[in-house]
């Protein structure tokens, strides 16, 4: 299975704030897991402005190669 790279740093904070035990530092890896979450959220919007602006295949079988997604 692929993943992509903020889903894999957001499952290493997950587990990683589930060993923590200090309150600051777990609210510190909640709002990075948080902020993770709007990024992920901004890429699909992109991508998906990306596909409806960008019609010919070529071009965005290229993108994608480049690793735009």
């Amino acid at each position: 299975m692929d993943k992509d790279t903020l889903t894999q740093i957001e499952e290493l904070l997950t587990e990683v704030q589930e060993d923590i035990d200090d309150p600051d530092t777990s609210y510190k890896l909640r709002t990075a897991r948080q902020l993770l979450s709007i990024r992920k959220q901004r890429n699909k919007a992109l991508d998906e402005a990306t596909d409806e602006a960008i019609s010919d295949e070529k071009i965005l079988e290229n993108l994608r190669e480049l690793g735009y997604r």
